[in-house]
C-alpha cells in the first residue's frame, strides 16, 4: 500500500474491541498518531464493557461504542466518513467493517499460525517482538513511528485512591497483587501467594473483581494483617490508582500487568500456561529493569494454549506450582 499522506482533519478510526489489557496495549499507537499527526481526527472503536479506558484518553476526539449490533454500529461508522482505518483487532468482526467502510484499512499481523505451532508443536517460529511493535505495522501507511515512550493509562482526578484509608500496617507502603484473570491457568495459586507473603518486607493490597474475593478471603485468613482484600471494592480505574500509589506489583499475565507498566511500576510477573514470547509481557522499553518475568521453563507442556483454561488440562499446573517463591519475594523486597 503507498504511504498515505493526510490531508488537513484527516479523520482515522482505529479498532480495537477488547480486553483491558489490549486496548492499554494500544496507548502507544493512539498516542503516536495524534502527536504526529495532530491536525488528525482520531476515533476509537471498542465494546461497551471497555469505553472508559478509551474516553479518558486525551489522545481520542471520539469514542464509539460496539454494543452488539453490527449493523446499527456500521451505519453510525459510515456516517462519519473516514479516511483511514488502522484494525488493531484483526477478526472477522473488524474485517466485515473495514469492508463495508471501503476506504484505506490496514491490520497488524496477529500471527495465529504460528502461536498454534508454538501450543500444538512447541517450535516457536515467532518474532521476537512485542504485540505494541506488531500494531505499530498497522500505522506504517500513515507514517507514523514508534516513539518508544511506553504505554500510557490515564485516571480521572476522582478515582484517585486515599492511601489513608488503608489499616495503619500499610502506612510504610504495599505490594500491589493481582489476584485475577480470565482464565485460571494464568492466576498465581492461592498457596503461591500465601508463600510469598510471608516472605515479603511489606504487607500486600489484593487487587481483582467480586469472582475472586472468596478466594482472597482464603489469602488474609492466612496472612491476616499483613494483607487487605480490595476485591470486588474498587473500580478499573481506582485498582489502577493503587497501583500507582504501591511499592510493587505482582502479578500474572493479566490486564492490570499492563496498567502497572503504563504507570512505571517496578513489576514481578509470573507466567503460567502462556509465555512471554507471544509478545504480551510489560511493555516498558526504556524501563526494562523495571520488570522481571518469573515462569517455569523447559515443561515439555508449556504453553498449553494461546489464551488459558480453567484449569490445567494434565492436572499438574506445573507451571505455576514449580515456580520459585523465594527468587519472586526476593526480588520484589528490592523494591
Amino acid at each position: 500500500m503507498d504511504d498515505l499522506q493526510p490531508p488537513s482533519r484527516q479523520k482515522i478510526l482505529i479498532i480495537r474491541f477488547s480486553s483491558i489489557g489490549d486496548i492499554v496495549l494500544t496507548s502507544p499507537v493512539v498516542r503516536a498518531i495524534k502527536k504526529q499527526l495532530p491536525d488528525v481526527s482520531l476515533h476509537f472503536l471498542t465494546k461497551k464493557g471497555f469505553e472508559p479506558i478509551s474516553k479518558h484518553n486525551p489522545h481520542i476526539d471520539k469514542v464509539h461504542v460496539f454494543t452488539g449490533n453490527l449493523q446499527e454500529t456500521l451505519h453510525e461508522l459510515q456516517t462519519e466518513k473516514f479516511d483511514f482505518v488502522v484494525d488493531l483487532q484483526n477478526n472477522r468482526r473488524s474485517h466485515r467493517i473495514t469492508s463495508v467502510l471501503g476506504v484505506p484499512h490496514q491490520a497488524f499481523p496477529k500471527m495465529n499460525i504460528k502461536k498454534w505451532i508454538v501450543v500444538n508443536f512447541k517450535l516457536n517460529l515467532l518474532p521476537d517482538m512485542h504485540i505494541v511493535d506488531r500494531y505499530f505495522e498497522a500505522v506504517k501507511p500513515l507514517n507514523v513511528v514508534n516513539d518508544n515512550e511506553g504505554l500510557d493509562f490515564f485516571i480521572p482526578d476522582n478515582e484517585v485512591f486515599d492511601f489513608d484509608d488503608l489499616p495503619a500496617v500499610f502506612e510504610d507502603g504495599y505490594i500491589a497483587v493481582s489476584i485475577a484473570a480470565n482464565h485460571n491457568t494464568k492466576r498465581i495459586p492461592v498457596d503461591k501467594i500465601v508463600e510469598i507473603g510471608r516472605l515479603l518486607y511489606k504487607p500486600m493490597l489484593l487487587l481483582g473483581g467480586q469472582d475472586v474475593s472468596q478466594i482472597a478471603d482464603e489469602i488474609v485468613q492466612e496472612l491476616d494483617e499483613r494483607v487487605y482484600n480490595g476485591c470486588g471494592k474498587f473500580s478499573l480505574f481506582t485498582s489502577a490508582s493503587i497501583i500507582n500509589q504501591s511499592d510493587c506489583v505482582l502479578t500474572g499475565d493479566t490486564g492490570l500487568m499492563h496498567i502497572a507498566a503504563a504507570l512505571n511500576k517496578p513489576i514481578a510477573s509470573v507466567w503460567g500456561n502462556t509465555i512471554p514470547e507471544f509478545g504480551m509481557y510489560p511493555y516498558m522499553p526504556n524501563h526494562r529493569e523495571r520488570f522481571r518475568i518469573f515462569e517455569t521453563n523447559a515443561l515439555w507442556c508449556r504453553p498449553c494454549s494461546k489464551l488459558g483454561f480453567k484449569k490445567c488440562p494434565l492436572k499438574h499446573f506445573n507451571c505455576m506450582n514449580k515456580l520459585s517463591v523465594v527468587e519472586v519475594a526476593e526480588w520484589i523486597n528490592r523494591f
